[in-house]
């Protein structure tokens, strides 16, 4: 038995964690290598502060998220930290390995500098400029510390060698009200003799291009920069920061921005010239900003990947394409070999093709472009840094005779860990989860995006509000998001409504359906993948300010009616430019919304001990519920607007009485996913429902169905057309090739690959029944759709691993649990089984049931019959099943006629006779029907 991977707050385990953001660090810890059967019972913490070592008990059944034991750390303290634990025998564990917490400095005062900006000023489409400070080093330099931030963003070097590697720092926050610093450890360049510390400053997002608007110097016209460089010698403690004795000069980064690129002029040093230039200026200290500047709680941005070019081609026009056969967020790096010095080489970025040429309209007006001077060396590599893309294919003007191994895509995102891991006996299936994946990773590079690519970037709520409890599972994001929420808590309105993107740079504060409710859903989705009772603590005031500003707009009736809604946005219905023009009236989508966000609210009051709170939402919760049953729900279950979203927001969320209410609606839900012909018909705040929602109905068959339909809409189609990431429009291009005609159109969305986390859960079987995986449940889908499925989740405990696979009748299902973590499996036969850490097989019978085709209900059930059906009457001749749709056109005649005997067939598929020439129909089915027996 051992104690392994001790954790600081959501920090990746390492054996020394610098610049952390806390001074008290929650402490988790995972367990290997113990007997069967054996639980924790009991932790022993030792912290090292200052040389001595305190040792503290603690009675706990896990190593999760424990509260910090000892005294609280201030500015670049350290604490080293090691754990044994024993079980309910009293027998303690050898001590974990030691592992180190370093703070950053945790307040403004602790700085010993002062933010300084260029003097003269600097210019926005200026060279990026270098800010620069030489200083001497003695001997037996140790203990060397960088704290730095910028107004804008910052690449540090000394003496020409870049320090970290980190990307687009400091990120993007609520920059008048929380900036973000990092800290290196820089002690092995600190070499006795001179040094220059210089630091590139970029626009970014604080005074570069934001929103379609191309709004510029949102937060100030200057850029700044804050350094504060420590270490000891031989001599004592010394230190370094900026104050009105560091220069700047000009770097060879001649434009610079987020949506439009970066030139370069390669004929000059990166830095510009070092030593005595002429051309060196002073620089002037500048007041500190109002802002707080805290220690970056997050990961990163990095370059976490690098991808080869899959193809160069050719386009009609004669241009050079560079394709790397993965939509991805970055640049590239390029090697150029026998180039003119003056030489221009130009690189254009576009996420598609369209009809052989780059696809450049989704863009807008971001140019995406790079453009490099050439410095006439033998061979030079290229590669920008103050910029971001987002695309699969490269436009590469001026190389001529370019090679695959000479160009190569660097993909940055936040550094976080991947989590989850997916496979099926459909392989478009695995691409989809995969393309889940990829839009996670291309849209978490700072902030929460909703695209990567065009005129836009932006943190919207709403997108993240439904993908949250999905994002937790594929990435280990939970810092990533709980950083992003101390913004959106940070812009939160009067009213207790949030802003639709944040950082907010539209509209301000305002309590919206799905998009407000991000104040609720992500910090649950946090806690429901981690367990962390801190999050929602620290959310929890703007949760209940979020549901009490709604149910005081609601007037006492529950009922949230009225006021600017997105409502169930993109609806696959709605027209290219009424994306918001959905089936679901919006006043039942909000008030659903408001019953569920409340409830969640509920159980985080539970969660934190507060049963009085607990209580008084779980009240509210009742009474929307009940509200919403009466403005919106027959006693037979039919919910206005009647259409699939509402259902699935109603059955999902426990919104409907059992029994009879509960049967109809979930019956009429399953019909209206017939009736469509089992392509997807909800938009962003339905979609992730749909699902979840037919299988909790019963109805993981038709469930089944729709994930596995190709034809559009559907979450297929994008894989069949070579989708690599999941689209913003469900044909974001149209099966002739021609991109969506909607202004508004990406190929990298993430909000409706939500499926993924329910191809864990429903597909593979493996859910989360309690906060942070204390409880799983593993279901094996057994609806004969697929012939197998795995899953591999990595969680707080360590690694679930769950799978199963039908052959001949028989269901193999196996199951690897991590210490601390329970079981419940529910198999085929009926039998339930409860079970604790370990390898887990079962082999049961799978009884499949004969279905009997005896109406038309019962024909559109059958996947096969139904597919021939289709084809059948796509043949025929008639001109209205003539289309690649005709399964759809028949559902659609058949809505009110699903209980119809099948010998009523040939009528329906007709239309009763009424539309041109029924008679090919009639023969055609007539046909078909005789050759099945029907």
């Amino acid at each position: 038995m051992k104690v392994v991977d001790v954790r600081f707050g959501h920090r990746r385990p390492a054996d020394r964690v610098i610049g952390f953001d806390d001074p008290r660090p929650t402490l988790s810890w995972r367990i290997e290598d113990m007997a069967d059967e054996w639980r924790q019972a009991a932790a022993r913490i030792e912290v090292t502060m200052g040389g001595t070592p305190t040792v503290h008990d603690v009675a706990v059944a896990d190593g999760m998220f424990l509260p910090w034991p000892a005294a609280p750390l201030s500015s670049y303290d350290s604490a080293t930290v090691r754990v044994s634990v024993a079980g309910a025998d009293g027998v303690w564990s050898d001590w974990s390995t030691p592992t180190t917490v370093e703070c950053g400095l945790l307040d403004k005062t602790n700085w010993n500098a002062r933010p300084i900006t260029p003097e003269p000023f600097v210019g926005r489409e200026d060279p990026a400029p270098v800010l620069t400070r030489r200083f001497t080093v003695g001997e037996e330099a140790a203990n060397a510390r960088l704290a730095i931030t910028t107004g804008g963003i910052f690449i540090a070097y000394l003496d020409g060698r870049r320090i970290g590697h980190d990307e687009l720092t400091p990120g993007w926050t609520e920059y008048g009200k929380r900036i973000l610093s990092l800290t290196y450890d820089v002690t092995d360049m600190l070499t006795p003799g001179d040094h220059e510390l210089a630091v590139i400053l970029g626009n970014g997002w604080w005074r570069g291009n934001l929103t379609w608007a191309m709004r510029t110097n949102v937060y100030g016209e200057d850029l700044w920069l804050l350094a504060d460089l420590r270490w000891t010698d031989n001599t004592g403690d010394q230190s370094i920061g900026t104050d009105d004795s560091w220069s700047w000069r000009a770097s060879n980064i001649l434009a610079n921005d987020l949506y439009q690129g970066q030139a370069a002029d390669t004929r000059m040093p990166l830095l510009g010239t070092i030593g005595d230039d002429p051309e060196t200026h002073a620089v002037r200290t500048i007041a500190m900003p109002d802002a707080a500047i805290v220690p970056m709680p997050m990961p990163p941005a990095r370059v976490i990947d690098e991808l080869a070019a899959r193809d160069i081609i050719t386009t009609p026009s004669g241009r050079t394409v560079i394709d790397f056969g993965q939509n991805a967020t970055g640049w590239v790096r390029l090697t150029v070999r026998g180039g003119r010095a003056g030489d221009t080489v130009t690189l254009r970025h576009a996420e598609v093709m369209e009809h052989g040429e780059l696809g450049v309209r989704p863009l807008r007006n971001a140019k995406a472009t790079d453009t490099f001077i050439l410095n006439g060396a033998a061979e030079q590599q290229l590669e920008p840094m103050l910029t971001q893309h987002g695309f699969r294919y490269v436009e590469v003007d001026g190389v001529p005779g370019l090679r695959p191994e000479d160009i190569t895509l660097r993909v940055v995102s936040a550094d976080m860990d991947r989590l989850a891991w997916f496979d099926c006996s459909d392989e478009q299936v695995n691409r989809l989860f995969l393309n889940a994946v990829w839009s996670t990773i291309d849209n978490f590079i700072t902030i929460p995006t909703d695209c990567p690519q065009r005129d836009e970037r932006l943190g919207w709520t709403g997108d993240i509000a439904v993908y949250a409890p999905t994002a937790v599972r594929l990435l280990d994001s939970a810092a990533f998001l709980a950083s992003w929420m101390v913004d959106v808590d940070s812009d939160r309105g009067s009213d207790g409504g949030i802003p639709v993107v944040v950082p907010q740079v539209l509209d301000g504060p305002q309590l919206t359906c799905g998009w407000g409710d991000a104040a609720v859903l992500v910090p649950w989705a946090i806690y429901e993948a981690t367990g962390d009772t801190g999050v929602l603590a620290d959310n929890l005031a703007m949760m209940d300010a979020f549901v009490d500003g709604v149910d005081r707009l609601t007037g006492g009736t529950h009922i949230w009616a009225g006021g600017f809604q997105f409502g169930d946005w993109l609806d696959p219905t709605a027209p290219p430019d009424n994306p918001g023009g959905s089936k679901a009236d919006s006043d039942v989508v909000a008030t659903a919304y408001f019953a569920h966000s409340t409830r969640l609210v509920a159980r985080a009051h539970a969660a934190l001990n507060d049963a009085e709170g607990a209580a008084r939402y779980e009240e509210l919760a009742d009474k929307i519920a009940q509200a919403f049953r009466d403005e919106y729900v027959t006693a037979g279950g039919r919910v206005l607007s009647d259409c699939a979203s509402v259902y699935a927001m109603a059955i999902a969320w426990d919104l409907l009485e059992p029994g009879r209410q509960f049967d109809g609606a979930a019956n009429r839900f399953a019909d209206i996913v017939r009736t469509t012909g089992f392509r997807v018909s909800t938009g962003f705040l339905g979609t992730p429902l749909v699902c979840p929602a037919l299988a909790k109905a019963g109805h993981m068959d038709l469930a089944m169905r729709l994930l596995l339909e190709r034809g559009c809409p559907s979450w297929l189609y994008p894989v069949t057309m070579g989708a690599t990431t999941v689209w913003e429009r469900w044909d974001s291009m149209l099966p002739n090739g021609d991109i969506n005609p909607g202004e508004m159109t990406s190929f990298n969305h993430y909000a409706l690959g939500a499926i993924a986390g329910w191809l864990l859960s429903g597909v593979a079987g493996l859910s989360i029944k309690e906060p942070g995986y204390r409880r799983i449940g593993f279901t094996p889908n057994t609806t004969g759709a697929l012939s197998h499925a795995h899953a591999r989740q990595t969680t707080p405990y360590g690694v679930i691993d769950a799978a199963w696979r039908i052959n001949n009748g028989r269901l193999t299902a196996s199951l690897t649990v991590p210490a601390g973590v329970t079981a419940d499996v529910t198999l085929p036969d009926g039998s339930v089984h409860t079970v604790g850490h370990g390898n887990h097989t079962w082999v049961v019978d799978v009884d499949v049931p004969e279905r009997r085709i005896a109406t038309i209900r019962d024909l559109i059930d059958d996947t096969t019959l139904f597919s021939e059906l289709r084809d059948v009457l796509h043949e025929c001749g008639n001109p209205m099943y003539s289309g690649d749709n005709a399964d759809v056109v028949f559902a659609g005649n058949a809505k009110a006629y699903l209980d119809d005997p099948i010998s009523e067939l040939p009528t329906v598929a007709s239309s009763r006779g009424y539309c041109p020439m029924p008679e090919l129909i009639v023969t055609a089915v007539n046909a078909f029907m005789t050759r099945h027996g029907l």
